[in-house]
């Protein structure tokens, strides 16, 4: 008891010190951890016995291995706080470092750090009342309660820093490792000539990618955006935006409300989707989505937020060979050349809605709101100009073809 008496005195003597600058371990009177080290042990299975009844992410009572691990942190944060307060000015350094691993090992367990905080109060609150208690049985000078209680909790709060350090480093590094696996796994999946379907599959493993039955590509014109942070995508989507046209890989493209998801991400960016295609077949897809994006650029398909291809396909079946259809243009439609451009415009138009309406005078007049007489009129101009051609059924559909994609080629929305 004499101790205590000693220590108690002590206290008094130097209370006002919990506020001085050089912190509130300063404060406590010499021999004081001494003191206390006999007390720890029971607090420390006393923490250990509260953090596995209440907290659900700690209690494996039958892993004898973890539940060591369990004892030897607590331990491990109480005889730190006694070694601080028998050398204040111990370096923080190494006891920094141990809670970064704690953080760092948090990470690897799959867990948030909510679990680790709440063990972290708990135990602060478990020390705290077994503190006052002492306090209470004379065991301890009352004086230094409010010296112990600032030190416990700027205990708490170092190590609580350092342990959110350890945890973050360790999280953006596995997010790192995770992204360049799914960059690696983009490259497979839109690689010509294709990659096994079992190397995919390793490799969506490894970058926790659900493989999908069937997938799409789509090609994203960001250059508006080339400077301002990336879209932000849904998780099972992957992406890149490091490329000029951007790449995202769409999982079952044809699922509900992927359209919408693929549109809301991308925030009114000019896109263009393929088609759906096979797990090793996303070369083609992609093949398909850039040329569908360049004819949105151009203006032959209509610039809504999302292209897809499945929509257009006759059109990117015409512009695959474009001098392939001036060719065919060049052979099937040369009696206009003669025809001043007003007529010949005219009569084009009327050549097309009539290949169109299966010949029909009264629905191409309809379709071009003119009278049918004057359709008659028109089919009859251009019957001189092309003779038998004009009833031959392949120089029919080759005349279609060139004279839609030229009709797509000014601007001009084909007609229905």
């Amino acid at each position: 008891m004499n101790g205590f008496r000693m220590l108690e005195s002590e206290a008094r003597n130097t209370a006002v010190a919990v506020e001085a600058v050089d912190g509130p371990f300063k404060a406590f009177p010499s021999g004081l951890h001494d003191h206390l080290r006999p007390f720890f042990a029971d607090i420390t299975e006393e923490v250990v016995g509260a953090i596995r009844t209440e907290i659900p992410e700690y209690a494996r009572p039958t892993d004898d291995t973890y539940m060591q691990v369990v004892h030897q942190g607590v331990e491990h944060a109480l005889q730190g706080f006694l070694e601080r307060m028998a050398k204040p000015d111990t370096d923080w350094e190494p006891v920094k470092a141990t809670y970064q691993r704690i953080g760092r090992g948090e990470a690897d367990e799959g867990r948030s750090l909510d679990a680790f905080q709440s063990a972290l109060r708990l135990g602060a609150r478990v020390t705290w009342r077994r503190i006052n208690a002492l306090v209470d049985a004379d065991l301890l000078p009352r004086h230094v309660l409010a010296a112990f209680g600032e030190a416990l909790f700027l205990h708490l709060d170092e190590m609580a820093a350092a342990t959110t350090t350890g945890y973050t480093e360790a999280r953006l590094h596995a997010a790192g490792e995770l992204q360049q696996r799914r960059t690696r796994l983009i490259d497979l999946l839109i690689v010509d000539p294709p990659a096994s379907v079992a190397a995919i599959t390793d490799l969506a493993h490894a970058a926790q990618w659900p493989v999908p039955r069937s997938l799409a590509v789509v090609a994203v014109d960001h250059g508006t955006r080339a400077t301002g942070p990336p879209p932000i995508v849904p998780p099972e989507f992957l992406a890149r935006f490091d490329v000029q046209p951007a790449v995202l890989v769409v999982p079952d493209p044809e699922g509900p409300g992927r359209t919408r998801a693929v549109a809301g991400a991308l925030q009114g960016l000019r896109a263009a989707m393929g088609p759906s295609v096979a797990l090793q077949e996303g070369a083609r897809s992609l093949r398909w989505a850039g040329e569908a994006l360049d004819l949105a650029r151009r203006g032959v398909l209509p610039d809504t937020e999302i292209v897809r291809c499945r929509d257009h396909l006759a059109t990117l079946l015409l512009f695959r060979d474009e001098a392939l259809v001036e060719a065919m243009a060049e052979r099937h439609l040369r009696p206009l050349d003669g025809v001043r451009l007003p007529q010949r415009e005219r009569l084009a138009e009327t050549l097309l809605s009539w290949l169109q309406c299966g010949h029909n005078a009264s629905e191409v007049a309809a379709r071009l709101a003119v009278h049918p007489q004057t359709v008659r009129y028109r089919m009859r101009q251009l019957d001189e100009l092309f003779g038998d051609r004009l009833h031959d059924p392949t120089a029919q559909f080759e005349m279609q073809l060139a004279l839609r994609a030229l009709n797509l080629r000014r601007g001009v929305a084909p007609a229905r």
